[in-house]
């Protein structure tokens, strides 16, 4: 089981408050069965109406290609329940995602695909926000272990609910690689029912 103990990349800046999940990946882009190519549509209306006006989406400038930890305010993720949301910022290349706060049902589907989403104070998230704008080319740390981020010199604790953090740390967010962690019991309950024939 892969577990998940400290993220270290680039940060992308995607500021405001109550970013949904129409946002984050419109509903046109939902009609695949698979959660292939969605990626390359993350904040595609978004980016479409910065555009228009002259400015640049983050997930379209190029001094925040290859980030991998996305920063917010917030309520981010709020909105309708669609798992195709953290699917396309996984599949942009984000791999953990620092807000004020989230929807419970987003934060779940990014738990369930190895996301952490830790949360912070509207003060510490607007400096580390700061931050990344000034030094687009730094990487920087977080911490599921001890619970913080480390940018520049300075280091501010993270919050991130106790059960996830028990998951990322010991692999069990991976819902198939515990089953097959697990494959033997699972055979022998089975061979215990009376109304399973294998």
């Amino acid at each position: 089981m892969r577990t998940i103990e400290k993220i270290a990349e680039r940060g992308v800046p995607v500021r405001g408050n109550d970013i949904d999940t129409d946002r984050i990946i419109p509903a046109r882009f939902l009609k695949s069965v698979t959660f292939d190519g969605l990626g390359e549509h993350a904040f595609e209306d978004d980016i479409e109406g910065l555009r228009k006006q002259g400015e640049t989406h983050p997930f379209r400038d190029h001094r925040y290609k290859g980030a991998g930890i996305l920063v917010s305010n917030r309520n981010f993720g709020c909105g309708s329940s669609r798992e195709h949301a953290p699917q396309a910022l996984l599949r942009w290349g984000i791999k953990a995602i620092i807000a004020e706060s989230y929807s419970e049902i987003f934060f779940g589907n990014c738990v369930s695909i190895g996301i952490p989403c830790f949360a912070v104070s509207h003060e510490v998230a607007e400096e580390i926000l700061s931050w990344i704008e000034g030094n687009s080319a730094e990487k920087f740390s977080l911490s599921v272990k001890d619970l913080n981020v480390e940018f520049g010199t300075k280091v501010f604790p993270l919050k991130l609910a106790d059960g996830a953090r028990g998951q990322f740390l010991d692999g069990s967010w991976h819902a198939r690689s515990v089953l097959l962690a697990n494959k033997n019991k699972i055979e022998e309950v089975a061979n215990k029912l009376p109304y399973l024939e294998w």
